[in-house]
């Protein structure tokens, strides 16, 4: 399934690996746009408004840590992060910044591309005709328009704090284990581990409970993952 209208930003300084990325990207229908340090990166990410940031860490000017934290805070736009140290610091602290994949060099193209397309589904709107209200105590969320509510008023979320959000709800009262979160938020080909989902149930506390620090909703089943409950009306 290509994408053609998707527009993907490369932000790589090595004008091979760049050039073959391009390439391949092109092949599969997407629209490359690019820039070679992270000054330009930024630029270009807040200019032309891609569909997917695909971002090195090593950059000039600006590394890629720093235009993923700047990103983060101005859009939702999902970035995948390359690297070509093998630390496992390097990758938490990147997704710990907002990231929503990271490949380690080498890396095979196929894997790559499986990473990008895998990312692009998620983040598809689809057809209005899959339109879903899912309504839970204060919390209400439109999956259509990818919009979600807490006693009225807007909250603001991102493409993964949403999706994870909507899976609970989905599955209100079932014990989800960080495995099962894993494969259905961020997709079965996705390498990262259980700290990914729980760094984001801390984020997606943060804005859904009334306090975090006592949860109503997004509940702790210990030894499994999270369950998602509606809290009973006091009266």
């Amino acid at each position: 399934m290509k994408f053609d209208m998707s527009t993907i930003l490369l932000v790589e300084d090595d004008p091979t690996l760049a050039e073959t990325l391009r390439y391949n990207f092109e092949r599969e229908g997407y629209t490359v746009i690019s820039a070679t340090d992270g000054v330009q990166g930024l630029e270009r990410a807040r200019r032309d408004q891609p569909d997917l940031v695909v971002l090195d860490i090593m950059l000039p000017r600006l590394d890629g840590f720093s235009v993923c934290r700047i990103l983060r805070q101005e859009s939702e736009v999902p970035i995948l992060m390359l690297t070509a140290r093998q630390d496992e610091v390097d990758r938490i602290a990147g997704l710990e910044l907002g990231a929503d994949d990271y490949v380690s060099k080498p890396f095979s193209l196929g894997e790559l591309l499986a990473r990008v397309r895998a990312i692009m589904r998620r983040t598809d709107r689809g057809p209005l005709g899959n339109r879903e209200i899912l309504d839970a105590g204060a919390l209400r969320v439109d999956t259509g328009s990818r919009r979600a509510w807490r006693d009225g008023g807007e909250l603001n979320l991102s493409q993964k704090e949403f999706d994870l959000l909507t899976c609970l709800i989905r599955n209100r009262g079932m014990a989800l284990s960080r495995d099962v979160l894993l494969e259905r938020v961020w997709g079965y080909d996705f390498l990262g581990d259980s700290r990914t989902v729980d760094v984001h149930i801390r984020w997606l506390r943060e804005k859904v409970e009334p306090d975090p620090g006592r949860p109503v909703y997004i509940q702790t089943v210990r030894g499994v993952g999270y369950r998602f409950e509606t809290p009973v009306p006091q009266n």
